[in-house]
Formats: C-alpha cells, structure tokens, sequence
C-alpha cells in the first residue's frame, strides 16, 4: 500500500507520522524502533530485527573491502 506522509519537525529531528490503519495492519506501536533503509528508490521502513540490523553491516563493510572486485564484476 502507498500513502502519503507528512514530515514534521520533532526537536531538532524530522519524523513521519505513520496513518492509524497502517500503523496497525503492520503491528507498530508508538515507541518500537524500525530500521530506515536508504534505497536508490527512496527510504524503506523495515520492523527493527537485530539480525537484520547485523546482516546489514556486515554487508556495508564487504561492500566496502571489496568495492574494487565488485565494480570488476558488475562490468
């Protein structure tokens, strides 16, 4: 499902404020953590998952240390 949010100001941060339904349809609470992923399609809000959180890192930090192979490998 697409909706449209509104960013609003919260102290010196930005936040969106998630729609009643959604909020439930995905079992989210005010106050549980989510992670923000940047996508070259925009920011994905996934449910936080310590595992996921771990995955993540370890792929950035392989990404990184093999960037050169990789660039090879996408030609």
């Amino acid at each position: 499902m697409v909706r449209s949010v509104k960013l609003r100001r919260m102290g010196g941060s930005v936040g969106a404020t998630l729609p009643k339904d959604m909020a439930e349809r995905l079992r989210l609470a005010a106050g549980d953590e989510v992670l923000a992923v940047e996508t070259a399609d925009g920011i994905l809000l996934s449910p936080y998952d310590a595992d996921v959180e771990e995955a993540l890192a370890i792929a950035a930090d392989a990404q990184k240390r093999y960037r050169r192979a990789l660039r090879e490998l996408a030609k």
